[in-house]
C-alpha cells in the first residue's frame, strides 16, 4: 500500500513539473512586443545591457591585444587613403574584395537569425539575378560597362559587338556574388551548432524550445504536420550523417536551423556537418535558386506575364499599367549611359519593392527583440524552474 502510494505521488510530481515547464514556456512565448511590450522591452534592455557588460569585461581583460587590433586597423586605413601609387591596388580591393565580403556578409544574415534572419535573397541577390537576367536579354550581352555596373546595370555602346546569351551566361555573369552568398548562409549556420554542441559537452540542456519540446514529446502520432516535419528532419540527419545534411542544405528549407542544432547536439564531428552545409548551401542550392530566378526573368516569360496579369479579372488592367510602365523604364535606362544616367520618378512597382523592403527590415528588427526578450526570461527562469523540481521532489 505505501509503495502503491509513494509512485502515485512521484507520478503527481511529475506531472506538476511537466504542468510548471509548460506554464512559463506558455508565458515565454507570450513576451512579444503586441501582447506584453513593456515586458518585452524590459528584457530586451536587461539582456542588452548584460551583454554590453560581458563586452567591456572583455574588453578589460584583453586591453593589449584590443589595443594591437586597433592600432593596426587605424594603419591599415591610413594606407587606404593616402595618395600614392598604391591607390591602383586598393581600388582593386574595394571593387573585388569588398564586392565579395558584402555578399558573403548578406548571406550570414540570411542565415544567423535562427529561423527569423533576413531573407538577403529575396531583397538583394534575386533582385541583383533578375536585373543581370533582364539585361542581358535587352542588351544582347552581358559584357556591362564598368563602372557603372555593378551598381548601375547598362548595355555596352552602341557598336559593340553582340554575342549569344542564354541561362548559363547569364548565370556566369553572377556566379561570383551567389557563391559568396551561398559561403555567408552557411558560416550563419554555425551558431546554433556550435551552441548545441557546448550545451551537449557541458552536461546542460538545449535553450532552444524547438529542439527540447520534440524531444519531450513520446508519440509522434500526436504532432501537428509541421511538427512532424521537424521530428523527421532530426532524425534523418542524425542517421544519414554527410548525406542527410547535404540534402537538407541544397534546397530551401527554413527549417534547416533544427537540423544544425541537432547536429551540434548528437556530436556529429564539424568536418562532417560543416563541408556537408558548404557544399548543400554554396554549390547545389544557390544554383537552384539562380536557375530559378534566371528562367522567371528571361524576356519571354516577362511578357508573357505582362499578357497574362491583363486578362485576370477586376485587377488585371489597375496591374498591367504599373508592369509596362516599370518595363519600359527599365529598358530606357539600359540604353542610356554612364556619362548621363537620367533619374526617373519611382514607378508603383518600385514604390511597392521598397516598401516591402522597409517591411522585411522592421521585421528583422522585432524577431531580434523578441528573440532577445524571450532568451533572457527563459535564462533567467532556468533557476527558477529547477528550484520548484527541487521542492518537488522533496
Amino acid at each position: 500500500m505505501g509503495e502503491s502510494n509513494g509512485l502515485l505521488n512521484e507520478s503527481e510530481d511529475l506531472e506538476n513539473l511537466v504542468s510548471t515547464e509548460d506554464e512559463l514556456e506558455a508565458e515565454r512565448k507570450n513576451i512579444t512586443l503586441w501582447r506584453s511590450p513593456l515586458k518585452t522591452f524590459y528584457y530586451f534592455g536587461w539582456q542588452t545591457f548584460d551583454e554590453l557588460c560581458k563586452g567591456f569585461k572583455f574588453a578589460k581583460l584583453h586591453k593589449l591585444n584590443i589595443a594591437v587590433t586597433a592600432g593596426v586597423t587605424l594603419a591599415i586605413l591610413l594606407f587606404l587613403n593616402i595618395p600614392g601609387a598604391q591607390q591602383k591596388y586598393v581600388v582593386w580591393l574595394n571593387k573585388e574584395i569588398w564586392w565579395s565580403v558584402w555578399w558573403v556578409g548578406l548571406g550570414i544574415l540570411s542565415t544567423v537569425g535562427l529561423g527569423t534572419g533576413l531573407h538577403t535573397f529575396i531583397l538583394y541577390l534575386g533582385p541583383h539575378i533578375a536585373q543581370v537576367t533582364m539585361a542581358a536579354w535587352e542588351c544582347k550581352s552581358v559584357e556591362f560597362p564598368e563602372p557603372p555596373y555593378p551598381d548601375v546595370v547598362i548595355c555596352p555602346p552602341e557598336g559593340t559587338s553582340l554575342m549569344h546569351v542564354d541561362m548559363w551566361v547569364i548565370m556566369s555573369k553572377v556566379r561570383w556574388e551567389s557563391l559568396m552568398w551561398g559561403i555567408g548562409t552557411a558560416i550563419g549556420e554555425l551558431p546554433p551548432y556550435f551552441m548545441a554542441r557546448a550545451a551537449r559537452l557541458s552536461g546542460n540542456e538545449m535553450d532552444d524550445s524547438s529542439y527540447t519540446d520534440l524531444q519531450r514529446v513520446k508519440d509522434p502520432s500526436t504532432l501537428k504536420w509541421g511538427d512532424r516535419f521537424k521530428r523527421w528532419i532530426q532524425n534523418f540527419v542524425q542517421s544519414a550523417g554527410f548525406i542527410g545534411i547535404l540534402i537538407c542544405a541544397s534546397v530551401p528549407n527554413p527549417l534547416f536551423d533544427l537540423a544544425g542544432i541537432t547536429c551540434g547536439y548528437m556530436l556529429i564531428p564539424f568536418l562532417t556537418f560543416f563541408p556537408a552545409v558548404l557544399l548543400g548551401k554554396s554549390v547545389f542550392k544557390v544554383h537552384l535558386q539562380m536557375v530559378c530566378v534566371v528562367i522567371l526573368f528571361t524576356a519571354d516569360n516577362l511578357k508573357l506575364f505582362g499578357e497574362k496579369i491583363s486578362h485576370l479579372p477586376l485587377i488585371g488592367p489597375a496591374l498591367h499599367g504599373p508592369f509596362t510602365e516599370y518595363m519600359e523604364q527599365q529598358r530606357i535606362t539600359l540604353h542610356g549611359s554612364s556619362a548621363n544616367h537620367i533619374q526617373h520618378s519611382p514607378t508603383v512597382i518600385s514604390i511597392v519593392f521598397n516598401v516591402f523592403v522597409g517591411l522585411m527590415l522592421l521585421f528583422f528588427l522585432v524577431s531580434i527583440i523578441h528573440g532577445t526578450a524571450q532568451q533572457k526570461f527563459r535564462t533567467l527562469n532556468k533557476s527558477r524552474y529547477y528550484k520548484l523540481s527541487m521542492e518537488e521532489s522533496e
